[in-house]
């Protein structure tokens, strides 16, 4: 006695259009690559407005640029402390990203969930700015070192 196995039935494939339709919602897909940089720049103006830290640390990380100038530190030792801060900045746009939605999903109630998705995004800030201060202080503190010992 032998079963016969039902044969699958082929799938019809979806038909993309060729001409993406006008999306003039932040929240839809961006129609333009232009569209796509400007919201950027209002979620980089969001944060420089609002969030205190992201304000402290492109203040921080300024300092550390010209600090490195000022010391004439290589090009690729300026890029190491401008990767690190720019890492910085990345982690605490994605902290104010992850607060903003958490604090949506669970408005004004609270959530032990909710405490750890933020104190973890906050602690990758942390780790980030700690790992940025040891980059910097690497390159650049020799550097004043040596000016120290040629000025005493």
């Amino acid at each position: 006695m032998s079963q016969e196995l039902p044969t699958p039935t082929p799938k019809r494939s979806k038909v993309i259009p060729l001409v993406k339709p006008e999306r003039d919602l932040a929240w839809q897909v961006a129609p333009t690559l232009f569209t796509s940089f400007r919201y950027a720049w209002m979620g980089i103006s969001y944060a420089f407005v609002t969030q205190r830290n992201f304000r402290i640390h492109v203040c921080l990380g300024s300092i550390a640029i010209g600090f490195g100038l000022l010391l004439k530190a290589s090009v690729v030792e300026l890029a190491v402390i401008g990767l690190t801060i720019g890492l910085v900045l990345a982690m605490e746009l994605l902290n104010t990203a992850i607060e903003s939605v958490v604090d949506l999903t669970v408005k004004q109630t609270y959530h032990e969930l909710a405490k750890i998705a933020k104190d973890c995004a906050a602690a990758a800030v942390l780790v980030a700015a700690i790992a940025a201060v040891l980059v910097a202080g690497c390159i650049l503190f020799p550097k004043v070192w040596v000016l120290l010992l040629q000025i005493f």
